[in-house]
């Protein structure tokens, strides 16, 4: 698995958030129990103190009774040896009148704090430290000092209670080592379900990665799940087949495509190629030469519109496809286009119905939208059953010029409608009717007219087909100009 893959991205990337949160939580709680500790430990050893100066007080009041005075020792030798402290009972001028030391530890070095210890101890009481006490303590501790007062208020002594800070500090070491084990049993836990967690989101991914080599092979049956638990990734898995979906039905469109036009152009190319011949060796003789030099024209011209219907096809998938606008008039065209097709007509005995309002004028390539109108009635006419009814409408509609051609015929199966205007589709699979068009006829019709700002549709119910296009007709103010101008120009 590479470094630069997307789960050990993920991985990465969760582990070291993890981490992060870890050491800032950890270093936080260290801080914090250490702060706790140390206040904890001086207010434990602040209420040691006050203890300690009531029961100085009454062992003062009380000096000669030698009693008392073993019972007082004995009792702050017994709460040092409970709480590991040390006590001192230090006089007004200095010097430790008594110690209680725990068992175990280091005797005082001294026996008489110095002067600036001393001052500390009255100008701050109650006193609090941490250090030596001035080089009696053996070591670091923590430090209380409480002032013990007799009943006339006079200072009898100095309450000093200790506790070394190596004492609180393994404590705090002990817990630390604890703290650290659970952090590190749950940091591997983290970061064990951090990897299953990466495994899991990158799955999809890697389905897709494996589906996308599978288009790459030409195999687009492969799909990828869409229950992925996530909406962007379901939603990405739906495009995904979305897109497996279209290039399965471009592929097949494709495939239709190579195979229509390699007959096309093998029918009238074979055509062309054996009258030639014929006329070469003199197979077909001289004076049936113009007749068959008629139907090489004929293939040739067919050849012709084949090659300018892929070339727009190509255009218009490019945005290439340029239109020369200019002012026509739209019932006069269609007239013009159905004259055209008078002797087919004529040959089906079809029954005609035209509706053309006059003056439709309409802003556009002419030469284009001849081409979409001449090419829906070609279809129209070559799909009619023999004596079926063709009915034409152009009338305006609002700021539109609105075109239909209707038909009688087999009609167009709901499962072809939604595709007609598809590049390379064809309807008639079977190539019965027509076998002259490789599917591109009816998708650049609609190019066509979407790039002058209209619309086409289609339907086909009870055995009746009907194109319907718009196209924006111009505005009056600009057609009277038109016309005026047309006439000034004469």
């Amino acid at each position: 698995m590479g470094k630069q893959s997307f789960f050990f991205k993920i991985y990465v990337s969760h582990s070291l958030l993890i981490l992060f949160t870890f050491l800032v939580a950890g270093s936080l709680f260290s801080r914090q129990l250490g702060i706790y500790a140390r206040n904890e430990n001086l207010s434990q050893l602040d209420i040691t103190a006050r203890s300690i100066v009531d029961q100085t007080t009454v062992a003062a009041s009380e000096s000669d009774n030698s009693l008392l005075r073993e019972l007082y020792e004995a009792y702050l030798e017994q709460i040092a040896n409970t709480d590991q402290s040390t006590i001192l009972v230090i006089t007004p001028t200095g010097e430790v009148e008594f110690s209680a030391v725990p068992e175990g530890q280091a005797a005082l070095r001294k026996n008489a704090v110095d002067a600036q210890t001393l001052q500390t101890l009255h100008e701050n009481a109650p006193f609090s430290s941490t250090g030596t006490l001035g080089g009696i303590l053996p070591e670091t501790s923590y430090v209380i000092g409480a002032p013990c007062l007799s009943s006339s208020h006079e200072l009898v002594a100095y309450i000093v209670v200790s506790a070394t800070a190596s004492r609180v500090n393994g404590l705090l070491h002990k817990v630390s080592q604890i703290f650290v084990v659970i952090l590190l049993i749950t940091l591997i836990s983290a970061l064990i379900i951090s990897w299953f967690i990466s495994a899991r989101m990158t799955h999809p991914l890697k389905i897709m990665a494996a589906a996308s080599r599978e288009y790459a092979a030409g195999n687009f049956d492969v799909r990828v799940p869409e229950d992925n638990r996530c909406q962007e990734i379901d939603e990405l898995a739906a495009s995904f087949n979305n897109m497996a979906r279209d290039l399965a039905q471009l592929d097949e469109l494709t495939r239709g495509f190579i195979g229509n036009v390699s007959h096309e152009f093998k029918t009238p190319m074979t055509t062309i190629g054996g009258f030639v011949n014929g006329m070469l060796d003199g197979t077909i003789p001289p004076q049936q030469h113009e007749k068959y030099l008629h139907i090489i024209s004929e293939e040739v011209q067919r050849l012709s519109r084949m090659v300018v219907r892929m070339l727009d096809a190509a255009k218009i998938q490019s945005g290439e496809l340029i239109l020369n606008t200019a002012p026509f008039d739209f019932t006069e065209m269609s007239s013009q286009i159905i004259l055209s097709f008078e002797q087919k007509i004529l040959s089906k005995k079809l029954e005609v119905d035209i509706d053309f309002n006059d003056r439709l004028m309409v802003n556009g390539d002419r030469d284009h939208v001849f081409r979409a109108v001449y090419n829906l009635v070609d279809n129209a006419v070559k799909f009619i059953d023999e004596g079926g009814q063709l009915r034409l409408r152009a009338h305006a509609e609002g700021n539109f010029c609105a075109f239909s051609i209707e038909n009688t015929g087999a009609g167009i199966s709901p499962e072809d409608i939604s595709h007609v205007f598809d590049r390379f589709y064809k309807t008639d699979r079977s190539r019965s009717q027509d076998r002259t068009g490789a599917g591109l006829g009816l998708y650049i019709v609609k190019n066509i007219i979407n790039l002058h700002g209209g619309d086409i549709s289609v339907r086909s119910d009870g055995g009746r087909t009907e194109f319907s296009l718009t196209l924006p007709l111009m505005d009056k103010k600009a057609v009277a100009n038109f016309i005026n101008s047309s006439q000034g120009g004469q």
